[in-house]
């Protein structure tokens, strides 16, 4: 009984310091800074695409870029905030990838009315999906690695969004660099592979950061 005790008041009296969080916002700040300079760095190692000012003038393409990385930043907020029990008492926007979604349809589906006659599709097809893959680990295993020291319920679905905010960078990266004006291309071999990396979220959030 006195080594019981003891042991309390030991432990008891022991200095025990505890890491705050960090802010939702400050943690999506942080992520945000790191993935531009990840993209920066990707981008001037490979080049940007050729005819990168001729693609500016096409005021769908950059439209579709900005979008793009709303999209990244919205999912960013959203998996910041579903590693808090409680989404840091900001549900409304927890679902802001939601509206960034519908938007971002949107914004395809005019691109895809604008690109009358279609461009010509490139000669290569999955190569894309594993370029933007290949791109998309490092910043996907940072996010995965920082929500482990959270204490998320809601790990299935941070484990998605993380993996979405990724797979964007790589999906910018990629229309940065690639010279292909077909959006047909675009939304089969960029976009829909994303939803399917989404899908995997699922099952590795809750491989990874269950807890």
């Amino acid at each position: 009984m006195d080594n019981i005790e003891q042991l309390i008041k030991t432990l008891a009296e022991d200095p025990i310091t505890l890491q705050p969080a960090p802010h939702p916002f400050l943690q999506t700040f942080k992520w945000t800074v790191a993935a531009m300079i990840y993209l920066a760095i990707a981008l001037a190692l490979f080049g940007l695409r050729s005819d990168i000012m001729q693609a500016i003038e096409n005021p769908w393409f950059v439209i579709e870029l900005l979008v793009l990385f709303c999209v990244f930043v919205a999912t960013s907020v959203s998996t910041s905030l579903l590693a808090f029990p409680d989404l840091h008492q900001k549900r409304i926007i927890a679902f802001a990838p939601i509206l960034m979604f519908i938007l971002f349809l949107i914004i395809i589906f005019f691109s895809l009315s604008a690109d009358h006659p279609p461009a010509p599709l490139p000669a290569h097809t999955y190569e894309c999906t594993f370029c933007i893959i290949l791109v998309s680990l490092l910043p996907a295993a940072w996010t995965l690695y920082t929500l482990r020291k959270f204490a998320s319920v809601h790990y299935r679905l941070a484990g998605s969004l993380a993996l979405l905010s990724a797979s964007s960078i790589g999906a910018l990266w990629l229309r940065l660099y690639e010279v292909n004006d077909s959006i047909i291309h675009v939304v089969e071999w960029h976009y829909l592979p994303m939803l399917v990396i989404g899908f995997i979220g699922l099952w590795l959030g809750e491989v990874i950061l269950k807890w």
